[in-house]
């Protein structure tokens, strides 16, 4: 699976998480996790909805240091490739 793809799957889940406030065709790769509005409850149930679209598992705080979702797509690249 390519980034792009990761890409548009991570976007479909914030458009089912209810972001309404968002247009998700908009966000980019180079936009910030924290500029989604979501806030540290919603971002566990969202990372959840990522591991369970992606069939991965990861420890949330291996993500700390990832800022935008072009580096969250990479990181869930990284995984299914694993």
């Amino acid at each position: 699976m390519v980034q792009k793809d990761i890409l548009d799957r991570l976007r479909d889940i914030i458009a089912r998480t209810g972001r309404d406030v968002i247009d998700v065709k908009n966000i980019g790769e180079k936009d910030t996790i924290a500029s989604l509005g979501i806030d540290s409850l919603s971002m566990l149930d969202f990372l959840y909805d990522v591991q369970q679209e992606f069939r991965i598992e990861f420890d949330p705080q291996e993500l700390v240091a990832v800022k935008t979702l072009g580096e969250l797509a990479a990181f869930v690249e990284k995984r299914i490739a694993a």
